[in-house]
């Protein structure tokens, strides 16, 4: 059906920006002269940087690593089993499975498979991708499967059967859409989709939230709250812990902005807190995590702090809070996970993991505060994620530890009786023992204080001659921290490549703050860390700048269009992946309004800010830029694929040399929907940026 979305086309061009652009017509994405056009492009980079066997030895080589039986099966519990979803040589698509912790231990555990999405495909001649689940507490017996048709975010959910391993006759059915699902019992869900023309949001997600009884027509669903078409989404959720069961209705304005209404007798009461923090209710507990300096009850509790009180205490009005988490200058907070009786938090310390465990006073016989205890055995240089724990019922909680040359290990404990294990291990990819991991730290051109690692040989000589790849993103408040890559090993490390993560203001890596510093008008603030990065890694003698790359996808693409147009002279090649580029046109494709709170409106007065870093209409025809890979996927329905597009074809049409671009069709905003397609891409920008920086 030809149906006009956000998703899917661009509304009516009426700007004098948008009207003067020669490119234009890119974004019609499916459209089949802009198709023609990639399909052209795409013939043109695979003569020059796939159809050689260098390259199929490099995407080979990143293929073993993703399709390897020897990975670790992340798991999750539900109930008295541990779920896994896996891709492999012989499943590209995949399968959901699950199996027992006992069976887990084991080398080769024993799988129960509940779906496998390759079969799925074949029976029904589609080509979904599993986009996850949600199943049905306490008992598990029914979830809410996710499947896309292309890898984007838009999903068909339908109500699956785990006894029968099947699709519910008759269930729960919802057509592809950028949908939020929560159920509320086995015959009710809170849902909102698209149910026609006005109910999706400037940002193209739910507008409206509604109660869905079983064995009705969607249409007959009771609205629950409808938001205005300026909010970035609205959802409703149940809470069914027994003896705590609660509803909520969660209102986002924009990504950092949102305010949460508890649903009490058909009546909304807010929580009130403010609307750039972030209140999540657990049992007898609220805990608040804010994002700006916040006065209250007598007290002032600053940026990136954690909270606790009672909930019933809050909601009647007492504002009585303990501290949990207080920031410092080396310090933020990058996630917390409850267990049963615990509160485990994860700190980053200039930008390397710690964990401690609070235990909230009743839980401690005679005790009147929280008590704090620090976890040990966090390795140097690491990220130590909680990856799942038993809230509802036990301490349990499993941990990924990780580091750039250490490999993960998955660790279980039970909090109070179980100390960690280890039990899985995944296995090394390269040879790390050749290699060291640095940190260092440079000073941005306002004087802050930026880090960043360094991966390469022991003893490198200083001279300037290594091809070096520096990795950053910098928005949204994502921190980017140690982490194992066996495709980077292979086809950068061990080539000789020297890899660096900058950890740039945008992110997270030291709590609200670090991203604030560099939203809207201080968006140059993040460029500046990033290039300073580079000029540093070419003081110091690692590179220089005919052998120094970059690259960066998404927000991260951003920041390449804009080393790409700011700072040409400090690169030798740019890889540029599913990217904003033109920040004029931004808010009008795929879901760019749902991040205005990051750039700011370019339909404003915001423009005079935003012109200043939009790479499509900064780029200048005498300038000399480093050779680009733009590469980005059709089914991309979060960025899209035009700004790649427009970036690659007014660049060549410019006259610009070694200009690239591929277009991959499937695979959404990740740019590949199986093992094999991620290969391939990760393969591509590997051996082009290789080649380029020699």
């Amino acid at each position: 059906m030809n149906k006009l979305s956000a998703q899917d086309n661009p509304p009516a061009a009426t700007d004098a920006a948008a009207t003067n652009d020669p490119f234009l017509w890119l974004e019609d994405i499916h459209g089949s002269r802009p198709m023609n056009w990639v399909k052209k492009a795409n013939a043109v980079i695979t003569k020059q940087f796939v159809d050689n066997a260098e390259f199929t030895k490099t995407r080979d080589s990143i293929l073993q690593v993703l399709d390897s039986d020897a990975r670790i099966p992340d798991v999750s519990r539900m109930g008295d089993y541990l779920y896994n979803f896996w891709r492999d040589k012989a499943h590209p698509r995949g399968v959901w499975r699950r199996t027992t912790l006992e069976e887990y231990r084991k080398a080769t555990p024993r799988w129960e498979v509940l779906l496998d999405i390759d079969a799925l495909n074949k029976a029904e001649g589609k080509r979904w991708v599993f986009k996850g689940a949600q199943c049905l507490k306490p008992a598990y017996e029914r979830c809410l499967l996710s499947l896309s048709p292309d890898g984007g975010d838009a999903v068909r959910v339908r109500e699956f059967d785990i006894a029968g391993k099947t699709f519910v006759k008759d269930g729960f059915d919802l057509p592809v859409a950028k949908s939020e699902v929560d159920w509320i019992d086995r015959d009710h869900l809170y849902v909102g989709t698209d149910f026609g023309p006005g109910s999706m949001t400037e940002s193209s997600y739910p507008r409206i939230a509604k109660e869905w009884k079983r064995g009705t027509p969607l249409s007959a669903a009771s609205t629950v709250y409808e938001g205005k078409p300026t909010d970035l989404a609205v959802n409703a959720y149940h809470d069914n812990t027994p003896g705590f069961e609660r509803d909520f209705v969660a209102v986002a304005t924009d990504f950092f902005h949102s305010t949460t209404y508890q649903r009490v007798g058909g009546k909304l009461v807010k929580l009130d807190v403010p609307d750039d923090a972030s209140a999540a209710p657990h049992r007898e507990w609220l805990l608040v995590q804010i994002r700006s300096d916040w006065t209250i009850g007598g007290s002032t509790y600053p940026s990136g702090a954690l909270l606790a009180t009672k909930f019933d205490d809050f909601m009647a009005g007492k504002r009585e809070f303990t501290v949990l988490f207080k920031p410092d200058a080396h310090t933020s907070l990058a996630s917390y996970s409850w267990t049963r009786r615990h509160l485990i938090l994860d700190v980053l310390d200039d930008v390397k993991s710690r964990i401690e465990v609070l235990t909230p006073p009743q839980a401690i016989a005679s005790a009147a505060a929280w008590k704090r205890e620090a976890m040990p055995g966090a390795p140097a240089m690491s990220t130590i994620s909680v990856v799942d724990t038993d809230p509802d019922h036990s301490d349990e909680y499993w941990l990924d530890v990780t580091g750039f040359l250490t490999p993960s290990s998955l660790q279980r404990g039970v909090l109070g009786s179980v100390p960690a294990e280890t039990i899985k291990q995944a296995p090394a990819f390269f040879d790390a023992s050749t290699f060291e991991v640095t940190q260092h730290f440079v000073h941005s051109k306002d004087g802050t204080r930026v880090p960043y690692f360094e991966i390469a040989r022991k003893g490198i000589k200083l001279d300037g001659s290594h091809r070096t790849l520096l990795y950053g993103y910098g928005g949204f408040e994502v921190s980017l921290q140690p982490y194992y890559s066996g495709s980077i090993g292979r086809a950068w490390l061990e080539r000789g490549g020297v890899f660096v993560v900058a950890n740039i203001r945008g992110g997270g890596e030291y709590g609200p703050q670090w991203h604030q510093a560099a939203l809207k008008a201080n968006r140059p603030r993040a460029y500046e860390d990033f290039a300073a990065v580079a000029e540093d890694l070419v003081k110091r003698g690692v590179t220089s700048a005919k052998h120094l790359g970059a690259e960066g996808g998404s927000n991260g693409g951003l920041l390449m269009g804009n080393m790409l147009t700011m700072y040409p002279q400090l690169f030798g090649a740019i890889a540029c992946e599913v990217p904003l580029l033109d920040m004029k046109r931004y808010t009008h494709l795929s879901a760019g309004a749902s991040w205005m709170a990051e750039y700011g409106n370019p339909d404003t007065s915001d423009w005079n800010f935003i012109k200043t870093f939009s790479p499509y209409q900064n780029l200048k025809k005498d300038a000399h830029y480093p050779p680009v890979l733009f590469y980005t996927a059709t089914s991309d329905d979060r960025v899209g694929p035009v700004q790649a597009r427009k970036m690659a074809a007014k660049m060549q049409s410019m006259g610009i040399p070694n200009v690239w671009f591929y277009e991959n069709l499937e695979g959404g905003h990740g740019a590949g929907a199986d093992n094999q397609q991620s290969a391939h891409m990760h393969a591509m920008a590997y051996d082009f940026l290789w080649d380029q920086l020699k």
